[in-house]
């Protein structure tokens, strides 16, 4: 049965997008801390949320990520990890605050990882999917489907033009294109800003991200890297000569892997 035959209440409606740098020297611990500790008690065990996912960026990715300055990376060699959660459809109040409230008392119970910085955190809410199979892996499902490879694409609408206008251009012209070609994605979701809450912890930096901001996962069935010269590196200028919006950030991402150190090692 094809999944449109019926609508399933479970629907992502907000994502946590964080993105952090372990300090050197630190990558190992810092990595054991979250997948033990922080991946399931920061944000997982809370109402609503429904999934997670991590990715990392190793010093082969890194050196794809788009170049010029941007607020995502600053330092394009830092933000090596990256943790991605679903939150149910129409709960962001109440799962916002339960997060907020939660994180802090963490922080006072002392399981908190000092040694690491925030990069770039901020919640999304999920204005669209497309995928590139009808009956294939829905949105909701994606980040329990293990998905090897994924880009983050980041933009502003452009003065003038607005958010419908950018997802129509992306959702008619650029999606179906880049789902046809052998580097393409699999499944894509584009969100826009949700402001954090004015008590969320001190040591997530606030991003500079404003309401023009469109933050998109592209989730693919190979390596990140496969084709890059011919798809990714290009959406940049491809999203430019649109005149409807502005490239922020691209950067290709590949899976941890749960319950080892792979990858510490490869982070600088």
């Amino acid at each position: 049965m094809a999944q449109s035959e019926k609508d399933y209440p479970i629907k992502v409606g907000t994502f946590l997008f964080t993105m952090v740098e372990p300090h050197p020297g630190h990558e190992v611990a810092y990595n054991r801390w979250y997948e033990h500790d922080h991946f399931f008690s920061g944000c997982l065990v809370g109402p609503n949320v429904f999934a997670g996912d991590r990715f990392v960026a190793t010093r082969r990715l890194k050196d794809l990520r788009s170049t010029a300055d941007t607020d995502m990376t600053p330092d394009p060699l830092t933000g090596s990890y990256l943790a991605v959660y679903w939150w149910l459809k129409d709960t962001d109040d109440e799962t916002n605050r339960w997060n907020v409230d939660n994180v802090n008392w963490l922080h006072t119970q002392g399981r908190m990882y000092a040694e690491r910085d925030h990069i770039h955190t901020l919640l999304y809410s999920m204005r669209w999917s497309e995928q590139k199979d009808p009956a294939g892996c829905t949105i909701d499902l994606a980040l329990d489907h293990g998905y090897p490879g994924l880009v983050v694409v980041a933009g502003d609408v452009a003065e003038g033009h607005t958010h419908d206008e950018v997802d129509a251009w992306f959702r008619e012209q650029w999606v179906p294109d880049a789902m046809a070609q052998p580097w393409g994605p699999e499944l894509v979701g584009s969100g826009t800003v949700i402001p954090l809450a004015d008590d969320a912890p001190a040591d997530v930096v606030r991003p500079k991200a404003g309401p023009n901001r469109f933050l998109q996962l592209h989730f693919l069935d190979h390596d990140s890297t496969e084709g890059w010269e011919e798809g990714y590196a290009r959406i940049g200028e491809q999203i430019e000569a649109s005149g409807l919006a502005h490239h922020v950030w691209t950067a290709p991402w590949q899976q941890t892997n749960f319950g080892t150190d792979d990858f510490t090692d490869e982070l600088r």
